[in-house]
């Protein structure tokens, strides 16, 4: 996917597209990591009484792109972690987990989104907010599939900001870079990041 969302022709298009854009620059903050960097903290996070990684950024994301798509389709699941250790987990990647499977883990989250939109004809069409839930309005009724598409747009875009700076913390890697690379574009002003010696690639 180049650097900009392709031409749009409607609304749904427009929402599906840059959905996907936020999806793929956060993957690309993972590009070119190894297992142990993908797991590296550089700095505390404010977001959790833990620390932030890429690995465990994606693994978020794709939690919470399944928990508002599961809504969408009427499958909810809680919004509510039972406590502080389970709320961290869902931000760090478990000792079975790796990146690749992480990152397959985000790509059928994507599918089951993309399948699940293809068969809604009306974005308008009413989301129930859950009940109980401190954070969720107590006075909205329901939210629309649109409102959704645009919050999930928000919460990736604001957690691929997040991840830019925790790899550029592991290794000086920017977003523009590490897309020159993943896709190999040819910038003469622009070097596309390359793996320092002996880091996989």
């Amino acid at each position: 996917m180049p650097g900009l969302v392709p031409t749009v022709d409607d609304e749904r298009a427009g929402l599906l597209g840059y959905l996907a854009q936020q999806r793929h620059v956060l993957r690309l903050a993972a590009h070119g990591l190894t297992e142990e960097q993908a797991r590296q903290a550089p700095t505390a996070s404010v977001l959790t009484a833990s620390v932030l990684t890429v690995g465990g950024l994606i693994k978020h994301v794709t939690a919470v792109e399944r928990f508002w798509i599961g809504l969408v389709s009427g499958r909810a699941a809680s919004a509510r972690p039972r406590d502080e250790a389970e709320y961290e987990d869902n931000f760090r990647l478990g000792e079975t987990e790796t990146l690749r499977s992480v990152l397959e883990q985000y790509d059928a989250a994507a599918a089951a989104t993309d399948a699940a939109l293809a068969s809604i004809d009306d974005l308008g069409r009413p989301v129930p907010v859950p009940p109980g839930v401190p954070w969720f309005p107590d006075d909205v009724e329901a939210w629309s599939v649109r409102w959704v598409l645009l919050h999930l747009i928000t919460e990736t875009a604001r957690h691929a900001g997040h991840a830019d700076i925790v790899r550029e913390m592991i290794d000086g890697a920017t977003a523009f870079p590490l897309m020159a690379a993943a896709e190999g574009w040819s910038v003469p002003w622009m070097r596309a990041w390359e793996p320092a010696t002996g880091q996989g690639g």
